[in-house]
């Protein structure tokens, strides 16, 4: 018996729109934490340590997901199981708005990391059902939104958490998150699922990759206090390893693995996870310590910034942020891959410790932050590129999920090393941390990520035009 093939039906700019709409909104929801991280921390009375572990968990929890959405999305179709992703988001930016401590707010992020799968499904759905050059117009289009969502976010945090209150802060955006994705579900045309390729999605290696960084997350969270517990210490070690050796193990026995080991042997690969692990880590660093440093008192040595003055300084990082994504495309054509990322490393290592010498006035961080934002997006464009194009094209997938997790690890233990560095250095019976404390973590991030030029020298060229 002969299948027919129906082809996918065609969408309207209605449909766009609606999908559009829904990446505003959700650029918007992911945004919030960042800029109001020290009010956060006021108003639930966290460490910095504990503030650092809130701002990551929404990214772990979508490198998590995101592969997985993809494998189920070809089994039941895109628009489903996008839906059902964005009910997990909706109801995740509920329980944050809710949230009357910090336990309940990293559950409602958790939730809400599921839209980082989520919006890669929507780009998947306009291809399927556009022409191939309208679909580059739409995802262009889609991907600026989500972009222009987080710079809304980043300047309207502030505001709403401090005339309203932070509830409101994520209430609102899901409120436009639960719209748009309803507008989606009536405009969006069902489509059929894709071919499968026979293999399940790889639970028992997602579940050993989920207690893997749990583990290491809560080391680093509990750093600053470790020194007076070494058994918890040597209990935490134990665990980790053993999840480590575990879903090594089970991923190089996996008939689909959620990220195949293998392909690490090959020297382009493992050289553009390590760069991208370090790249990430001094970004983070910068991430985490910038705002902090804002907003420590203008009695002390920082800036008494707000959560609405901070929004606004970290605004020209997120511009630069959105630039160097196609600056860096464009550099890698012109100059090849390796150019662009050592420069952007030079870049970055340049302004770290720029930051830790001179940070006496606001207009130094900004610079500062928005060289760093840069940098950032020139590095991971290039090494993003330089590894999809450096295997088969059947490899493309696994190989740049391999760049995915390793992205989010770096950017992970970087803000989780900055929070134990801040809680470490507060004086006793003080919550400010010393500025040698801002210090020392500006210089480590500098330093890291200077060393890594030793790793570029071994990269390819690439690419010419």
């Amino acid at each position: 018996m002969t299948a027919t093939l129906v082809s996918p039906a065609r969408i309207g700019k209605a449909a766009v729109g609606a999908l559009g709409m829904l990446a505003v909104a959700t650029g918007a929801l992911e945004s919030v934490v960042t800029p109001t991280l020290p009010l956060l921390q006021r108003e639930l009375d966290m460490s910095p340590a504990e503030g650092a572990l809130l701002s990551i968990m929404l990214l772990i929890t979508g490198a998590l997901v995101t592969p997985v959405a993809g494998k189920l999305g070809d089994r039941y179709g895109g628009k489903r199981v996008l839906i059902r992703l964005m009910a997990v988001v909706c109801a995740g930016g509920l329980v944050s708005a809710l949230a009357p401590n910090l336990p309940v707010l990293l559950l409602g992020q958790v939730l809400q990391g599921a839209m980082v799968g989520a919006l890669p499904l929507s780009f998947i759905l306009v291809r399927e059902h556009l022409p191939a050059g309208e679909s580059k117009v739409a995802i262009g289009v889609v991907s600026g939104l989500f972009v222009g969502g987080g710079m809304a976010g980043t300047l309207s945090a502030g505001p709403v958490a401090e005339e309203l209150s932070r509830h409101w802060m994520f209430a609102l955006p899901t409120i436009a998150v639960i719209g748009a994705t309803i507008l989606v579900n009536r405009l969006m045309p069902h489509d059929p699922p894709g071919r499968s390729d026979g293999a399940g999605v790889d639970w028992p290696g997602l579940v050993l990759l989920s207690g893997t960084l749990a583990t290491l997350m809560l080391m680093l969270a509990l750093a600053p206090d470790i020194g007076s517990q070494p058994l918890v210490l040597g209990a935490l070690i134990v665990v980790l390893a053993a999840f480590v050796i575990g879903w090594t193990a089970v991923e190089r026995r996996a008939a689909s693995p959620m990220v195949d080991l293998r392909m690490l042997a090959r020297p382009a690969v493992w050289t553009s996870c390590v760069l991208t692990f370090v790249i990430c880590f001094g970004t983070s660093v910068a991430v985490h310590l910038v705002p902090q440093l804002f907003a420590v008192s203008a009695d002390e040595y920082g800036f008494g910034a707000g959560a609405t003055e901070i929004g606004f300084f970290l605004l020209p990082g997120a511009v630069a942020a959105s630039l160097a994504g196609p600056i860096g495309g464009i550099g890698a054509r012109r100059f090849g891959s390796r150019a662009v990322v050592t420069a952007g490393i030079v870049i970055m290592a340049a302004a770290l410790i720029a930051l830790a010498v001179v940070h006496t006035e606001a207009w130094h961080l900004v610079i500062g932050k928005m060289l760093i934002a840069l940098a950032n997006g020139l590095c991971v464009t290039a090494l993003v590129t330089s590894t999809a194009t450096s295997v088969d094209q059947g490899d493309t997938g696994v190989a740049t999920s391999l760049v995915l997790v390793t992205r989010v690890v770096g950017y992970a233990v970087g803000v989780q090393v900055s929070g134990a560095i801040l809680t470490a250095g507060a004086p006793a019976g003080s919550d400010v941390p010393a500025e040698s404390a801002f210090v020392t973590g500006f210089v480590i991030a500098g330093a890291v990520t200077a060393l890594s030029l030793l790793v570029t020298r071994t990269m390819s060229k690439g690419t010419k035009e």
